[in-house]
């Protein structure tokens, strides 16, 4: 990566430019992480039944997830709307992670592994949601069990990449839906995709991903000025 923590003061890989990213509006935003927000009420679909091959390709992705502690690397985000936007992640299991959103995007994602909290950095002024009320509960847990945890709607096999749809038994999805695009030569986790009760997507594609780098603990404490009552 050739960027510095908590900046962006190179493009990312030599590839990315900066003034081409379009800012995300706050409710896409809200979006990659509260899918169900403002989702109108649907009945939920019918979990399918695996094949014996399909559980193994379901509990491959279940661990690689459960493979590292950390995990940072580049992402891009697409909006509903078609918005683009870029920036660097930070995991730290359990329940850690930070999403830092390059220029001109003012927001950032940040769990310390309780709260989530979406700030925007030039306002000072943010939201704070329970994690266990959000679907990234479903990466960022020590133990990550996709069969185990979900109801598997959709399972595709094609062209290297096992393609899993679900919704969480715990309802964190509202009538949301979360699919998961794993990559099989490269044994990572490619893309996921946030689908709300409306059919409105949030794609986010990770890439330049590296495990077992010790982030800094200060990346995930964030301060802000809530607009919300929902945080502590």
């Amino acid at each position: 990566m050739t960027y510095k923590i908590g900046r962006f003061s190179k493009p990312f890989s030599g590839r990315i430019r900066m003034n081409s990213l379009l800012q995300l509006t706050r409710r896409a935003f809200l979006g990659v992480v509260l899918a169900a927000a403002a989702s109108l009420p649907v009945l939920a679909a019918e979990p399918i039944k695996l094949s014996p091959e399909q559980t193994i390709a379901v509990n491959a992705i279940s661990d690689y997830l459960n493979s590292f502690k950390t995990l940072q690397g580049e992402f891009t985000q697409i909006s509903p709307k078609g918005n683009m936007s870029q920036g660097i992640f930070y995991i730290a299991k359990p329940g850690k992670m930070r999403f830092e959103y390059a220029p001109p995007n003012p927001f950032l994602i940040v769990s310390d592994g309780t709260w989530l909290t979406i700030k925007n950095v030039k306002k000072e002024k943010g939201d704070q949601f329970p994690l266990s009320q959000t679907p990234l509960r479903l990466v960022l847990g020590d133990q990550v069990d996709i069969a185990g945890d979900t109801n598997i709607i959709d399972f595709q096999d094609q062209d290297g990449m096992t393609t899993v749809t679900v919704e969480d038994k715990k309802n964190t999805l509202g009538s949301g839906q979360l699919t998961l695009v794993y990559d099989q030569a490269r044994k990572v986790l490619q893309q996921w995709i946030v689908t709300d009760g409306k059919g409105r997507k949030t794609t986010v594609s990770l890439e330049n991903l590296q495990a077992g780098i010790k982030p800094d603990p200060a990346l995930f404490v964030v301060k802000i000025k809530r607009n919300s009552k929902n945080g502590p």
